[in-house]
């Protein structure tokens, strides 16, 4: 199975990435992103969709190996899923307000952008790979409680609670460090169970070491 065959979602909505599809960025990235395309350059959503990519394909590619070696082949439906939320989740939405450093300034950050950094921020997390992450709760009013949902999948031999925990604790950093959201709880659910890699990339329980 090659990269261009795990990128064709062909349901995408181009609206979701300013006039593109998530097959179209996986052809930019394999054509070294020349020639420059400004439309694509220029355009945060793809360019958080780009870094999605990247970082699901670097996650998942020793599993996928992992897999096709096994009698089971690989399901590619699970990462055509995951690509599928890239695209929705690049989406700018809603404008979540930051805190003014002078009365005449209402500064923002786009709902996209956060969600980037949440799936950027579990991606970190050995042997786990963030699915699909949420923002729930009036994220447009300064102050009101919000709750975050990630959904992960976690490679076979990966200590759960640990990864849970470690995912928990990044996302609940960048967004102290990049938002100003009054968060009332990080929710991280356990969707797959993923092939082990073929290299060591495992979480463990400080104790069992």
């Amino acid at each position: 199975m090659t990269d261009r065959d795990t990128v064709r979602l062909e349901s995408l909505e181009p609206d979701d990435l300013d006039g593109h599809t998530i097959d179209e960025l996986a052809d930019y990235l394999d054509a070294g992103m020349l020639p420059a395309d400004p439309s694509i350059d220029d355009s945060p959503a793809c360019q958080n969709a780009l870094a999605a990519i990247v970082r699901l394909r670097q996650s998942s590619q020793s599993s996928l190996e992992a897999a096709a070696a096994a009698e089971a082949p690989a399901d590619e439906s699970w990462i055509s899923g995951v690509l599928a939320n890239i695209s929705l989740e690049a989406r700018a939405g809603r404008d979540v307000p930051l805190r003014p450093a002078a009365p005449t300034e209402q500064p923002v950050v786009t709902e996209g952008a956060i969600r980037s950094l949440i799936r950027a921020a579990g991606d970190t997390v050995p042997g786990v790979v963030v699915t699909r992450c949420s923002l729930d709760g009036e994220v447009v009013q300064l102050d009101a409680p919000v709750r975050v949902t990630v959904e992960v999948g976690v490679r076979n031999g990966t200590h759960i609670p640990t990864a849970a925990a470690l995912v928990r604790t990044a996302v609940a950093e960048v967004l102290a460090a990049h938002t100003h959201l009054e968060l009332e709880a990080i929710d991280v659910v356990v969707r797959d169970l993923l092939p082990a890699r073929t290299e060591p990339d495992t979480v463990t329980p400080e104790e069992d070491a």
